[in-house]
């Protein structure tokens, strides 16, 4: 081999030096087999590789000579020999994404590249994750200059046809396929690759940032991720992210949902409601001029501004630096996005780089208050309005009439929402005697009230004229020791309220050794009322614990059971939880509807009262105050229609012939057992209240049901006593067996 010819005769006397000296070595010209021949011949293999090495390039450039199927790189560059060292002895070089059948695959394209004149484009933009000294990832997109590799067929090789070409183009996922046409150890790679790499860490990381975003909410390793991704791109090893929102009506920052999966460092140090950092001038300023805003070093800011509460907080933080940027939506400040290090390592020049981010981060932001948005549409519609998803399509039909759906309707009047012949299904699990509940309750807080204030004025006794006002206390404990009458209650808080704290305040400005005993009383009571809230919070929170527990066994149920046929259903939180359901064919005109339907939606609810019923009384062990429930049932087969009310948004029974049932409904909660003083309704029983033989023989046999899944018990057949209008109504009254395990929502044919 002779070098080439060249202008400069030193140059070309270099190279024939070196390929004189390569002629000692066969290795060069029949193939190096051993790694370690690198390694004694170092010297040489540089020299040869001088050209594609520049050294004047060797602190710019990452670049190193690569070799098929070996994880090995000769000859790096200073900058690359720099970037592995820093990256630490443990780390292990591999591509990201490239596993073991995609690298075979790729192997298979130079094969067809260069043996078969495929033209094929294999420069593709490989990724290579290294850390430096600080921890930060950095990303690096290489690329293989494949020109100084041979492909040459083994003996077992395959040579493929035109189709067997077009086929694997067309299925690169397709392993096996390439495979079969390239049979492993059937051809061999000889030579080298001169690898490039290219510093792409910004570029990477945002692309990371986009795709950590789209599953924001489903992500439970987001904050670590996202915080691992902006220390990339801001190559600050320590940085944090951060989000809060504003409060524009009452001028302050405050948590939102979206607090769940990034945190606010603003809110973090904060032991109190009430947030006045929007009066930080430079928060102002940032609110206004919606532009980043830095604090390269936050302990000088503080000791600048030391009354500064925003100061205060991230410097006892521990955070030395910052960048805030606002989210912006119509012109207005959503929030502010937070970076922060406790290191001086941010200030207004990396802030620059939010310019790269932000438009990713506002779509995302965009979304999850949209996302809030409707989710609290939805427990709207779900736990405050009466347009039930069965109904809704009515709504919406009539909706669009309003909206030029149908061009020839402009302006027209609001027709009526109505759905006839439907019968009607109404059930309630009821508190016990939750009046007599509440005002024992009331009666004991009030009890409590009057003896702490009894207390205090014999502390106060000796240097105050209290003689009148302490005859007014002794008059009102003694009301109390009897029966809690109606306006008993309001008489003690009147005279707690209008004498007695005013006494106490006037006292305590006079002199201020009472000070601490009017204050230590004014602890001892609730902060809204300004009374004993003790018993009366047992009773409030455990009834709306019972209410709550209820009604989600009710929402949940019936959701399953809308998929046999949809029907309209509402509940109400009372004391207890009550519930009206309509079926009928009109619900769903679409479907065909068979009287099935309804047997089965009455064997439902009574299914889901008994599970009521057991679940309850595992649940009424964890509550502060014991309260016992009974159920009723009233069976009512006269078809009825209803009609959505627009002045009062929730549906009515629509006439005076159907009012009759909405008159039992009110009338048999308290009703009592003819020719006796006891409730229709008992604890551990269900009450199904009917007028019709029919009625009574269609819920035995429901009855019967969960009687054999040991349900339900032992039934009683009772007459309801003559309520005003009402004559004639009946009662089973089944007891519920507590040892059974649930209850089963199969649907029964037949019955």
């Amino acid at each position: 081999m002779e070098a080439e010819a060249s202008d400069n005769p030193e140059y070309a006397l270099s190279h024939q030096r070196i390929l004189d000296k390569a002629k000692e070595f066969p290795e060069l010209l029949n193939g190096i087999t051993n790694l370690n021949f690198f390694e004694k011949n170092e010297t040489l293999m540089k020299e040869l590789l001088r050209d594609l090495f520049p050294p004047m390039l060797t602190g710019n450039e990452i670049k190193a000579i690569g070799f098929p199927f070996y994880n090995f790189f000769f000859n790096p560059t200073q900058r690359f020999q720099n970037i592995l060292k820093n990256a630490g002895e443990n780390f292990d070089m591999f591509i990201k994404g490239l596993d073991p059948h995609r690298f075979y695959v790729m192997s298979c394209c130079i094969i067809l590249r260069n043996f078969y004149n495929v033209p094929l484009n294999l420069s593709m933009p490989f990724i290579f994750d290294i850390p430096n000294e600080e921890g930060i990832v950095n990303h690096y997109r290489f690329l293989n200059n494949v020109d100084f590799i041979d492909v040459n067929p083994l003996e077992n090789f395959k040579r493929l046809t035109e189709e067997e070409i077009s086929e694997l183009l067309d299925n690169f996922e397709d392993y096996e396929l390439w495979k079969e046409k390239f049979p492993p150890k059937s051809w061999e790679l000889k030579g080298f690759a001169v690898v490039n790499f290219f510093d792409a860490t910004t570029e990477i990381a945002v692309s990371n940032l986009k795709t950590k975003l789209i599953n924001l909410e489903d992500d439970e390793n987001l904050k670590p991720e996202l915080n691992k991704i902006f220390r990339s791109i801001f190559q600050v090893p320590d940085l944090e992210l951060g989000y809060t929102s504003i409060n524009h009506e009452e001028n302050k920052f405050v948590k939102t949902p979206i607090n769940g999966v990034i945190d606010s460092f603003i809110l973090s140090g904060l032991n109190h409601s009430r947030n006045e950092l929007l009066c930080e001038k430079n928060f102002n300023t940032l609110v206004e001029s919606r532009k980043y805003f830095s604090i390269s070093d936050v302990e000088k800011v503080y000791r600048e501004f030391p009354d500064s509460d925003f100061a205060k907080q991230f410097y006892e933080l521990g955070i030395k630096s910052a960048i805030f940027a606002p989210i912006i939506k119509n012109k207005k400040v959503l929030g502010i996005i937070e970076l922060v290090s406790r290191k001086k390592m941010l200030n207004s020049i990396n802030a620059q780089k939010m310019e790269i981010v932000m438009p990713y981060l506002e779509d995302t932001m965009d979304r999850l208050y949209d996302g809030i948005e409707t989710r609290i549409q939805a427990i709207i519609q779900r736990e405050y309005t009466a347009i039930h998803p069965s109904v809704y399509w009515k709504f919406r039909q009539e909706a669009e009439r309003h909206i030029g759906f149908y061009r020839e309707e402009f302006d027209l009047p609001y027709r009526k929402i109505t759905f006839e012949n439907l019968t009607p299904l109404f059930g309630q699990t009821d508190i016990r005697n939750s009046s007599v509940s509440r005002n024992l309750a009331i009666k004991k807080d009030l009890e409590i009230n009057l003896m702490l204030i009894s207390d205090v004025f014999k502390d106060l006794s000796s240097d105050n004229d209290l003689e009148s006002i302490n005859l007014k206390l002794i008059h009102f404990q003694e009301l109390l020791a009897k029966d809690l009458k109606a306006d008993t209650e309001s008489q003690v808080q009147n005279f707690i309220h209008n004498e007695v704290h005013p006494l106490l305040e006037s006292i305590k400005l006079q002199n201020v050794n009472y000070n601490q005993i009017v204050t230590d009383y004014h602890k001892q009571l609730d902060s809204k009322t300004e009374l004993v809230y003790q018993f009366r919070k047992k009773f409030d929170d455990s009834l709306s614990s019972v209410n709550k527990f209820l009604a989600d066994i009710l929402d949940k149920r019936q959701e399953e059971q809308q998929q046999r046929f949809p029907f309209y259903y509402e509940r109400f939180k009372t004391d207890g939880v009550e519930h009206n359901m309509y079926i009928g064919s009109s619900i769903e005109p679409e479907l065909t509807y068979d009287p099935i339907f309804l047997k089965n939606l009455r064997l439902w609810q009574l299914r889901v009262i008994c599970e009521s019923e057991l679940h309850y009384k595992k649940y009424k062990e964890t509550l502060d105050y014991s309260l016992d429930v009974s159920s009723l049932i009233l069976v009512y087969s006269t078809p009825i229609s209803i009609r959505f009310r627009m002045d009062e948004k929730r549906f009515d029974v629509d006439g005076s012939y159907n009012a009759r049932y909405e008159m039992i409904k009110k009338r048999i909660d308290k009703s009592q057992v003819k020719n006796s003083d006891e409730r229709i309704t008992q604890p551990g029983k269900i009450s199904i209240i009917y007028s019709q033989d029919g009625e009574r023989e269609e819920y035995l046999k429901l009855i019967k049901i969960l009687q054999d899944q040991n349900v339900l018990s032992t039934i009683e057949e009772l007459e309801v006593e003559d309520l005003q209008g009402i004559n004639g109504l009946r009662a089973l009254r089944v007891a519920v067996n507590y040892e059974a395990e649930d209850v089963d929502y199969e649907f029964v044919e037949g019955i």
